[in-house]
């Protein structure tokens, strides 16, 4: 049975500081933990100013997330402490299971003309918190698109739709994330997952999300959806480019300080203690 969706809460992109001076747009983070579970952190990250992001993201650790790194435009050089080396380019995908604790960096190389991208915080269950860390590239020739209409085109990273599955499968909360592409006045309409967190973030354009009583979402605002299922979404004039991310619920409770996420301040306590030391990383 459809029940069209409608809009709960609004985020607006707000700028912070991050890394070592990296100027980016927090969608969501600490503060919202509770009504966007699974999902812990949306970073907006980018700029046509080199300065702005060429300090980067220094060595440093994480446990108990996985982290998904969607290049619009730009490049980003990427080591931890499995051994992995490498550069995602524009349109690629970088995703990394931290579970028991990795230890990494991430660089931002200098690009000619605007550097965009987005990195996404999926939180694990209490029984994968300690699993092997893992690192894994999608490149963009792998990402398959789909065409829903003459106004619509869709970049599948992860999830389904129209028989088409995205690359990005193994991780642990099984995400749907699209790349959605509509034309000025192109409408889309979705079925999404019943029962999950469900959100949409524009980053080019607007879009207008209802059939009656549509509400336009701005450049840079996510609008996180009820339980409804039936998403309705219309291109202004300004046509509109917006990530579609739906994720089931954890419905566990969140220790969260800095880049480790766990379930208790306990386990926290422990991770930040084999911090200093030296015995975080479980698995080389």
């Amino acid at each position: 049975m459809l029940k069209e969706a409608k809009i709960k809460n609004i985020f607006p992109a707000k700028p912070t500081l991050e890394g070592a001076g990296v100027k980016l747009k927090r969608v969501f983070g600490f503060n919202e933990k509770e009504v966007v579970d699974p999902f812990l952190l949306l970073d907006h990250f980018g700029s046509d100013k080199p300065e702005d992001y060429q300090l980067g993201f220094p060595w440093h650790p994480h446990r108990g997330i996985e982290t998904i790194t969607y290049m619009i435009n730009g490049e980003v050089k990427h080591e931890d402490s499995l051994g992995n080396k490498g550069t995602i380019k524009s349109g690629d995908i970088q995703w990394m299971t931290a579970g028991s604790g990795i230890i990494h960096q991430e660089m931002p190389q200098k690009y000619k003309g605007e550097m965009k991208g987005f990195q996404l915080w999926a939180n694990l269950p209490k029984k994968d918190k300690m699993i092997n860390p893992k690192y894994r590239d999608i490149q963009a020739t792998q990402i398959p698109e789909v065409k829903i209409s003459n106004a619509v085109t869709i970049k599948v990273i992860a999830g389904q739709i129209n028989g088409v599955t995205g690359p990005v499968k193994d991780i642990i909360i099984r995400p749907l994330y699209f790349d959605v592409i509509i034309k000025p006045n192109g409408k889309f309409d979705f079925q999404l997952p019943m029962n999950q967190t469900s959100f949409i973030y524009v980053f080019e354009g607007e879009a207008q999300v209802g059939s009656k009583n549509a509400k336009t979402i701005a450049k840079e605002n996510a609008a996180l959806f009820d339980d409804g299922n039936d998403l309705k979404i219309n291109a202004t004039e300004k046509g509109s480019r917006f990530l579609l991310i739906s994720g089931q619920p954890l419905k566990e409770s969140i220790a969260w300080s800095g880049p480790i996420v766990m379930n208790t301040q306990a386990e926290l306590d422990v991770a930040f203690k084999e911090l200093r030391n030296n015995t975080f990383i479980k698995h080389k």
